[in-house]
């Protein structure tokens, strides 16, 4: 719980995963749009294939071979150079702070690593089980994009608090879902999200930088 607080220094306050985009671009008018989105994303989108890497990186943390070449394809599957930085800026930064809990499995990694293989290889080695470290690490992700989306003024904190309740029950079920999934499993059905993320980065007046 402490790795995934929104005081653990990864920085996460700063990006909005596209979500930005989705407003500017009218695809998410109001607040009753948000959870669906979400919801999606989980089911269907980025944070399924997050997911999926973080149980593959749980399962090889101590195999520093594969667990690298789960690290350089989580960072190869970035659908945008800002979704690129965003994941390896967040599970660097997650490295780093963790070192405070110190483990052999922090020595693999030398930089570039994505968020959810970071977070994945050290939840492991420490014995936190999967399906705990999935269901953590998919309501921090939720949660941040809540957060954004009360900064851009969609929705207020009540409501936020509203949505991440109503995602509870699915956040549960994906984790013990993509816990038995492998990296044949990936992929993804969202590709308006996508497309988002991309023209984030051209955008002229933006929060944030993602």
């Amino acid at each position: 719980m402490t790795w995934l607080s929104p005081a653990f220094p990864v920085g996460g306050f700063v990006y909005s995963g596209g979500l930005e985009a989705a407003v500017e671009g009218g695809h998410l008018a109001d607040g009753n749009a948000l959870a669906p989105w979400l919801s999606t994303l989980l089911s269907s989108g980025s944070l399924r294939n997050d997911a999926i890497l973080l149980g593959e990186a749980h399962r090889v943390f101590d195999d520093p071979e594969r667990l690298l070449g789960v690290a350089e394809l989580a960072a190869a599957l970035a659908g945008s150079a800002e979704r690129y930085s965003e994941s390896v800026r967040q599970g660097d930064a997650f490295l780093a702070a963790a070192s405070a809990w110190p483990h052999a499995v922090l020595d693999v990694f030398s930089g570039g690593t994505a968020y959810s293989v970071a977070v994945g290889a050290v939840a492991a080695a420490h014995g936190v089980t999967v399906c705990d470290t999935l269901a953590a690490y998919l309501h921090a992700q939720c949660a941040q994009l809540v957060s954004a989306a009360i900064r851009l003024g969609l929705i207020g904190q009540r409501q936020g608090v509203a949505v991440l309740a109503g995602l509870e029950p699915l956040i549960l079920r994906q984790s013990e879902a993509v816990a038995g999934l492998t990296l044949d499993d990936l992929g993804s059905a969202t590709v308006i999200a996508d497309m988002l993320s991309m023209r984030h980065e051209t955008q002229y007046s933006r929060l944030f930088q993602s």
